[in-house]
């Protein structure tokens, strides 16, 4: 079984474009802890049923700080800065391949090629990614000393366990690796603008399939799967479960049971983005008209959501603070709300902070940042991002929305059932902001046109 074998060498193996920018992270991280041995495992598969794995992701700092793709991330991998008299060494410690004369190959479902395919030596992995690796066996006895060190825990137990904890040091360290993604170097919003094209595309995939998925019992899910399959094929995977929601499944900020049926006449809330093999997401809300065209009711909520994330996307400029972007949007959605009849008081008196009437059918903020997590940076500081003043770099969604429940009495009978959001990835320049999801159709009457060019 182990002879009779010829060479499979990488051929054309070259250095990855995200080598200078992963080399400057790491510096970052390093002049932040001079001497501390520093460790940031890639995480471990986890079990979805009894034998069976959930497709493996890598948790965001470790692919932060390496570069290494989706497809070339090994499972139990972990990065070591390990501290050196200026600066630190990065070290990657790897499951190496299983070549054919190892009885790994034939009898390791979780590393053996003959199950999950051909990996990357040592060397090739130093070569692709510029970073020092060696064989994860050696890392127990690497790691058997008094060196002062920090771990991201909770990623890889087996790690975790050669580490004393130290939980304050080690909550400040994770906050530092998200902070360490609040300003988006240029392969950054390179990849997420990629992601973002790749879900333009989608969404056009989307509209195409609407006829087949209208009358079909859950036809949200024939919707769903056709964004799926332009995530494979661009991407590595979703950056997050769809939330394909048509009628009034729109008013149910997180549906993604998609089971629903489609059906002429109806908006469908369609929330989506692709994750790129780097692990950038984009993150892409449109609320469309079924048949095409919106109804009155339909149109009066829907213009109201776009002025108010003009409104927002006025506000992402530097030096404005992030809450600035919410306080925008808000105040167009109470005006309207107010014009329409809905609001008991005038708008002003909803927007007080002891009010918030307006709130009922706004429920949540209308912007995150976003990057390697879709929901990026959660480990940050408060003074830092939700009180946080807007730099040039960061991105970040705006996303209003206003959710009228069919059985909400005190709703016009008229709009209950219409749930509408829009959401666009906004990138804060040095003057302003640039929306790079701005070629994916979202006023109302641009919208009407584009399902009528994909019809």
């Amino acid at each position: 079984m182990g002879t009779g074998w010829a060479p499979s060498p990488l051929v054309g193996l070259t250095q990855a474009d995200v080598l200078p920018f992963t080399a400057a992270r790491r510096d970052q991280l390093s002049a932040e802890y001079p001497g501390i041995r520093l460790i940031i495992p890639a995480g471990t598969l986890k079990v979805r049923s009894n034998d069976t794995d959930y497709r493996f992701r890598a948790y965001s700092a470790f692919s932060h700080l390496t570069g290494i793709s989706a497809q070339d991330t090994v499972p139990g991998s972990v990065l070591i800065l390990e501290p050196k008299k200026k600066g630190h060494e990065a070290i990657l410690f790897v499951h190496p391949r299983s070549p054919r004369d190892s009885e790994e190959f034939y009898r390791d479902r979780v590393h053996g090629e003959f199950w999950i395919g051909r990996r990357m030596t040592l060397d090739e992995t130093a070569t692709r990614y510029g970073i020092k690796t060696k064989d994860i066996s050696s890392i127990k006895k690497f790691l058997n000393d008094d060196s002062d060190a920090l771990i991201v825990r909770g990623q890889d137990p087996d790690i975790d366990a050669l580490i004393s904890k130290a939980k304050k040091k080690e909550a400040k360290f994770e906050t530092f690796l998200s902070e360490l993604r609040l300003i988006k170097d240029s392969f950054e919003v390179q990849e997420m603008q990629a992601a973002v094209d790749a879900t333009g595309r989608g969404f056009n995939d989307m509209i195409k399939i609407f006829p087949a998925a209208i009358g079909v019992t859950r036809g949200e899910r024939i919707i769903e799967g056709a964004f799926f399959g332009r995530a494979r094929l661009e991407g590595n995977e979703l950056g997050y479960d769809s939330i394909v929601a048509s009628g009034a499944h729109a008013c149910v900020l997180h549906w993604i049971r998609n089971d629903g049926d489609v059906r002429n006449g109806d908006l469908i809330l369609i929330d989506a983005g692709v994750e790129l093999d780097s692990l950038y997401t984009a993150d892409i809300t449109r609320t469309l008209p079924v048949n095409g065209k919106f109804t009155p009711a339909q149109r009066d909520i829907y213009d109201l959501v776009w002025k108010a994330q003009q409104a927002g996307f006025a506000a992402c400029k530097p030096g404005n603070k992030f809450a600035d972007i919410n306080r925008a949007s808000q105040q167009v959605l109470a005006e309207g709300l107010a014009a329409l009849g809905v609001l008991p008081v005038s708008a002003e008196e909803s927007m007080k902070p002891d009010s918030g009437l307006h709130r009922r059918w706004t429920i949540h903020g209308v912007s995150h940042m976003l990057g390697i997590d879709v929901h990026d940076c959660g480990a940050a500081r408060d003074s830092e991002y939700s009180q946080g003043v807007l730099k040039a770099g960061m991105v970040l969604t705006v996303e209003p929305g206003l959710y009228f429940h069919p059985d909400d009495l005190h709703a016009p009978e008229r709009l209950r059932g219409i749930g509408v959001r829009i959401e666009d990835d906004v990138l804060i320049t040095e003057t302003g902001c640039e929306v790079l999801s701005k070629h994916i159709p979202s006023q109302s009457d641009d919208v009407e046109a584009w399902m009528r060019s994909l019809a």
